[in-house]
């Protein structure tokens, strides 16, 4: 289990940076028109985590049309970060979009042993102080993994 969760987390942590990596290099004044409605859809559904927002207040809020708006939470959909929900609003059926991942934040990597580790000048890939066999950062990992999988602290 541990080995799954670590290489959960390594998978996670690459996606992370190619994503970064592949939106630097495309430049935002490049982007499209479409795709920068895509972004500005996404920051608005995921401002709103906990309760949603119904698609139809997110092309109102966007300024698109309804058709433009619901091309793009299909897209959002398929590409997995939102997830649709059909709801009956003013006895009219819509979608109630919610994000699937959480923003990162810097709360989510404070309490990582590697910003106060007094081995962190050595420490690397392939030194002999390595985060591939760190103890404390493994532990941190797995301290992550189970409150992630028991939400309420239970266990």
């Amino acid at each position: 289990m541990r080995d799954s969760l670590v290489s959960k987390f390594d998978t996670q942590v690459f996606m992370f940076w190619s994503a970064y990596l592949l939106l630097s290099l495309q430049g935002k004044a490049d982007m499209p028109r479409h795709n920068d409605l895509e972004h500005k859809a996404l920051q608005l559904i995921a401002s709103q985590s906990e309760q949603g927002v119904l698609q139809c207040e997110m092309w109102r809020e966007l300024g698109a049309t309804s058709r433009e708006g619901s091309r793009i939470a299909i897209k959002l959909d398929k590409k997995g970060f939102v997830r649709r929900e059909r709801e009956l609003h003013n006895e009219r059926w819509t979608y109630r979009l919610y994000p699937t991942r959480q923003p990162v934040s810097i709360n989510s990597i404070i309490d990582c042993p590697c910003l106060m580790c007094s081995d962190a000048f050595r420490c690397g890939a392939w030194s002999m102080i390595s985060p591939n066999k760190c103890e404390r950062l493994t532990e941190w990992i797995l301290g992550l993994a189970h409150k992630e999988m028991n939400p309420s602290g239970e266990g």
